[in-house]
């Protein structure tokens, strides 16, 4: 017992040391020259801007819900009195400001997203090598860590949204007050998901379909109460619930509160300073205006060179650059750019906002593996449990793989990366690789899932096909860090890390 002990204290030491490094890496890549460029990039000068503007109680229209504008607005209020990060000042965003003001806030809530994830993970099946995997792999994307190391918003809709996720996860593990603390959270996070932009309600809504499926499946079984008998037999039929499959134990009032009530009052809340320093339009006045302004807005690259479809997103087909300049060493210094290095006579700085791309590639694959696994044991599940009793499925066909708990991820995983996919189809504005952020989230917990298996498989070409995936995404990771942190390329640098025409 004391053995064990200690090897549970053991293992639980290593995963913390290893989420720590994980953070650590995410923070540091995420602060490294975080003033690097002395401008606003890609949609700073819309955010930051309007950020800026609570702040000097400015006018404006926004055509997203307010609340990363908030945030981004309280990091430049204090960045402004901070003693360091002022190597530079620009007053493009209507102020005289260091692109640290606006930028830090970003950088280091984006640090924590690795965690978020590999929380989620852990959440999900209770095992740490799972969890580690999920956070490295959030760790070795770009998107994230360009997307965190300026003044967006989209790291804050994914953010909330996993939260959202995760804490009614852990609401249905808890009894009692517990369980409201969560809930209340849960609600907050979906609310503050939405309020980020309108596509955070995508995490609400594949909540709701997941909530749909263990309801059907629970139908489906009829009554368990023989069945609860047979769990004292050590079955593979019948292992431990999944904590997605107790979200049939939240009640009606409970299911209210978390996911509906408090995500409305949290999104309507939200625009209350907003509303108090621009009272026209009103509150009802502004969700029509949002509406319509996205439904003038046309598609094509005549309406913006990086707009992409939907379909294209799981392959990255079209990432976008955020920022492109080219700097000579015969040509006048340009305040916007580091100084070119020692020796080179020219150079391009290039910040491309794209995924990491044998990690969505990969990632893609492990979906579709995901998805044939679960058509299939759904099938041969429906087709025993037409055939037999629970008590002849154990005797003449007993379920071994895979256990019911990895069974509800992948419904889990599938679902959500739907919700979150599916609503672009009918959207007919400019939509980008950005997007795509959330879904990428549920891609790459379902490739964590397949290595974290082929890790632990007695097979020894399966232990180093796990691996090797992991070194291929941490050396893909490496080879386009440049493109994330806008370092200097040669021409022929750049070219070798163009794999794709679409991606110039």
């Amino acid at each position: 017992m004391k053995t064990n002990k200690k090897q549970f204290n053991r293992s639980t030491l290593v995963f913390c040391l290893g989420m720590f490094a994980v953070f650590l890496l995410s923070l540091t890549l995420r602060f490294w020259e975080l003033e690097r460029f002395n401008t606003l990039v890609f949609d700073e000068v819309y955010y930051a801007k309007f950020a800026n503007n609570y702040l000097t109680k400015t006018p404006f229209f926004n055509a997203h819900p307010p609340l990363s504008q908030y945030i981004i607005a309280i990091g430049i209020w204090i960045g402004t009195h901070l003693p360091f990060g002022k190597t530079a000042v620009n007053s493009m965003a209507g102020s005289l400001l260091s692109p640290w003001d606006y930028r830090w806030l970003n950088a280091l809530t984006g640090s924590f997203i690795p965690l978020v994830v590999g929380a989620l993970a852990y959440q999900l099946v209770r095992r740490h090598s799972y969890a580690f995997l999920a956070a490295f792999f959030a760790a070795c994307d770009g998107l994230f860590l360009v997307e965190s190391r300026y003044a967006l918003n989209n790291i804050y809709l994914v953010l909330f949204g996993i939260l959202g996720q995760l804490f009614i996860l852990k609401a249905v593990e808890a009894e009692g007050k517990k369980r409201w603390r969560w809930l209340v959270l849960a609600g907050i996070g979906f609310g503050a998901s939405a309020a980020i932009k309108w596509n955070g309600l995508w995490f609400l809504f594949g909540t709701y379909l997941i909530l749909i499926c263990a309801w059907a499946v629970r139908f489906i079984q009829g009554n368990r109460g023989n069945e609860e008998q047979s769990r004292e037999v050590d079955s593979p039929l019948i292992p431990a619930e999944s904590p997605v499959q107790k979200l049939t134990k939240l009640n009606f009032i409970e299911l209210c509160l978390s996911l509906a009530i408090i995500p409305i009052l949290v999104y309507s809340i939200s625009w209350i300073p907003h509303l108090y320093f621009n009272p026209t339009p009103n509150f009802w006045q502004m969700q029509t205006e949002i509406l319509t302004y996205h439904q003038r807005i046309k598609s094509g690259p005549d309406v913006h060179p990086y707009c992409s479809t939907w379909y294209s997103w799981p392959l990255m087909l079209r990432p976008i650059v955020y920022f492109y300049k080219t700097a000579s060493s015969n040509a006048q210094p340009d305040p916007v750019l580091p100084p070119l290095p020692e020796g080179a006579t020219q150079a391009i700085f290039d910040v491309h906002a794209m995924g990491n791309p044998l990690l969505w590639w990969l990632s893609t694959l492990a979906l579709l593996l995901v998805i044939g696994v679960l058509v299939h044991r759904i099938l041969v599940w429906l087709q025993t449990r037409s055939e037999a009793s629970v008590d002849t499925i154990e005797q003449q066909r007993p379920i071994l793989f895979p256990p019911t708990a990895e069974m509800w991820l992948g419904l889990y995983l599938i679902v959500n990366w739907t919700a979150n996919l599916l609503p672009w189809v009918k959207v007919t504005r400019c939509i980008f690789l950005y997007h795509y952020m959330g879904c990428s989230v549920f891609a790459a917990l379902a490739l964590a899932w397949w290595v974290d298996r082929w890790l632990h498989s007695p097979q020894t070409r399966l232990r180093g096909m796990g691996v090797t995936i992991i070194f291929l995404i941490l050396g893909a990771f490496i080879f386009w860090m440049p493109m994330y942190l806008g370092l200097p390329l040669s021409q022929m640098e750049w070219k070798i890390r163009m794999w794709l025409p679409s991606w110039v």
